[in-house]
C-alpha cells in the first residue's frame, strides 16, 4: 500500500518544480498533517488517486471516454493495496484501462507532471459522500496504440492534440514534452 510518506514526499518533489501550486496542494498537506489515509478511497474528507498523461510519438495526448460520466479523460483512477509508488498506480490504471502494457511506455519526468485537487460529488449508488481527490498526474510516451478498452470504464479511446487538457495540466504537459523534443 502507498504510504502517506510516500504522498508527501513527491508532493514535495513536485512543489521543488512547481512553487506557485502550493496554495492549490494546501488540501493535500492538510490531510496529510491529520494523517489521513490518503492511499484509501474510504477516506472521504479526500484521497488519492493517480494519472497517465500518454503522449504518442508526435506528442498527442490519449483520452479515454469514460462510461459512468460520459466524459473524455485521462486514463486514471484510485490507488489499489497493491500498489508501492504512485506511478506504477499510473501505469497501472493505463495498462486496466487501454490495455497498454507498462513496458511499452517510458516516463518523461521522475515527478508528477501535474497535481489537482478537485471535487467528487456524493454518489449514493456506490454509498459514498462527497469528497475531494488529489490526483497525481504522471507524463509518459509511447510508440504503441491502445491494445483493448477496459468495457465496463471505457466506452472508446482517442489521441487528441495536448491543447485538449485543462489549464494547469495542459501548460505542464507541452513545457515538458518542449524540453523534450
Amino acid at each position: 500500500m502507498i504510504s502517506n510518506e510516500h504522498i508527501r514526499e513527491t508532493a514535495e518533489a513536485y512543489l521543488r518544480e512547481h512553487p506557485q501550486a502550493s496554495d492549490e496542494l494546501a488540501p493535500l498537506f492538510g490531510l496529510l498533517g491529520q494523517d489521513a489515509q490518503l492511499a484509501s478511497r474510504k477516506e472521504f474528507r479526500g484521497h488519492a488517486t493517480a494519472g497517465a498523461i500518454l503522449a504518442d510519438t508526435e506528442g498527442r495526448i490519449l483520452f479515454i471516454e469514460h462510461v459512468g460520466l460520459g466524459r473524455w479523460l485521462t486514463p486514471g483512477g484510485h490507488l489499489e493495496d497493491q500498489d508501492e509508488e504512485l506511478i506504477q498506480s499510473a501505469l497501472r490504471e493505463l495498462a486496466e484501462e487501454t490495455g497498454i502494457q507498462p513496458q511499452h511506455v517510458v516516463p518523461l519526468l521522475d515527478t508528477p507532471v501535474h497535481i489537482d485537487v478537485h471535487p467528487i460529488p456524493d454518489s449514493p449508488a456506490k454509498g459514498e459522500p462527497e469528497h475531494q481527490h488529489i490526483d497525481f498526474r504522471f507524463l509518459f510516451t509511447t510508440a504503441v496504440d491502445v491494445a483493448r478498452l477496459q468495457a465496463e470504464e471505457v466506452s472508446d479511446a482517442a489521441w487528441f492534440e495536448a491543447d485538449r487538457l485543462p489549464d494547469g495540466l495542459r501548460e505542464n504537459v507541452q513545457q515538458a514534452l518542449k524540453e523534450r523534443a
